[in-house]
């Protein structure tokens, strides 16, 4: 999906991901990340969200939770992240990152709500009476006041299998009258999932049904006494979607695959951030006229099309077969037959918390990349 971009504006981590690889120094079904330009990918947007007074919490499930990027965007000024669930926030809390915002997609276990109002969070987001309650009571016992910001949704919006939750738009009111009598939450704010998605037929990110509800929900919000700090507006956060549809005060994105330069709008659009992840793998087999690559990276949603092909000399391209979702991934399928130990390299979709691959961070010294961390798909650490 992204191959053709990464050669066109970030060839050297290719180069260098072959080369490392053709040494032993990086085994297969490994995501291959240059730090550097992430780095600059994400201080450049910063600049741009600031000049519009819009806060950022970083995203870094995509990227395996990965605490040493977690920690180079805390010291870039970023206010922290948000955690996709409560074991990503278990790392965070381990590396001592600032959380911003935990329970957007998936609610905190009531075993754990007590450590992340100790922890201290930004906000909690709920879509539910009952968790509100729970998070109420943990407060209470700590003596603490935390930070809500409320899921919503109207019947109309776009939800992604398996992912529906909110309270109904026709429904807040009464949530909000009640949720008011708790006295260790604070409602700050709203949100919805997703609140913009890239259209390929306009070629445009657009703000989806969600965007509309959230400010609806705003405005009962306002209605009812309470002061909105936390406008929260997840998805393809980037610098071209910050300066198109980030509109209002108090605005917050949610940049993931926006600072790796992996939203889906990237794919087709020389956009201000540069893609700089990369799959990396090694021809195994061939069976027929099939090479057989290593797997474990795949996710179901990732397009990919194509890999490179090398020996650390020539360089090859060629197509990556379907594969049958319902199997294991151990193996890539591609279309030709290759030197069994040859270096392959993707570029697609990725999710790397749910894969079973390493994690391989390279900077720069000098002109040269170097290995600076190796991790599993959960941000742990090899000792190796």
């Amino acid at each position: 999906m992204f191959l053709d971009k990464l050669q066109e504006r970030n060839n050297n981590l290719i180069d260098a991901a072959i080369k490392m690889h053709q040494k032993g120094l990086i085994i297969p079904d490994s995501y291959v990340i240059d730090v550097d330009t992430l780095i600059e990918n994400a201080r450049f947007m910063l600049k741009e969200a600031n000049k519009k007074n819009i806060k950022l919490l970083f995203m870094l499930k995509q990227l395996g939770r990965n605490p040493y990027i977690a920690k180079k965007l805390v010291e870039l000024g970023y206010e922290g992240a948000v955690v996709v669930d409560f074991n990503e926030a278990r790392i965070m809390m381990d590396n001592n990152i600032p959380i911003g915002n935990v329970g957007n997609l998936v609610q905190t276990p009531n075993a754990m709500i007590d450590k992340l109002v100790e922890y201290g969070v930004g906000v909690m987001t709920v879509f539910s009476m009952e968790k509100l309650e729970k998070i109420n009571q943990s407060a209470e016992k700590l003596n603490k006041v935390q930070n809500i910001i409320i899921k919503v949704y109207k019947d109309d919006d776009v939800f992604y299998s398996g992912q529906e939750s909110g309270i109904n738009l026709e429904e807040f009111e009464s949530f909000i009258k009640k949720a008011k009598q708790l006295k260790n939450i604070n409602i700050v704010g709203i949100t919805s999932f997703p609140t913009f998605l890239y259209n390929k037929k306009s070629n445009r990110i657009e703000k989806q049904n969600n965007y509309y509800t959230v400010y609806k929900a705003k405005k009962i919000l306002e209605n009812n006494g309470i002061e909105v700090k936390h406008v929260n507006l997840p998805s393809v956060t980037c610098i071209s979607n910050i300066n198109e549809n980030f509109d209002g005060e108090n605005i917050y994105g949610e940049p993931g695959h926006g600072l790796t330069g992996t939203t889906p709008a990237h794919a087709y659009n020389n956009l201000e951030e540069i893609p700089c992840v990369l799959y990396l793998s090694e021809v195994s087999h061939n069976f027929n006229d099939n090479a057989f690559v290593y797997g474990g990276g795949h996710y179901r949603r990732s397009h990919v099309k194509n890999a490179i092909v090398s020996d650390g000399n020539k360089i090859l391209k060629d197509k990556v077969l379907d594969m049958d979702p319902e199997s294991i991934d151990y193996y890539f399928k591609l279309k030709n037959n290759h030197n069994i130990g040859d270096s392959v390299v993707m570029s697609f979709r990725f999710q790397i918390f749910v894969t079973r691959s390493r994690v391989v961070l390279l900077e720069k010294n000098k002109e040269e990349f170097e290995i600076v961390g190796v991790y599993d798909s959960l941000g742990r650490k090899y000792d190796e």
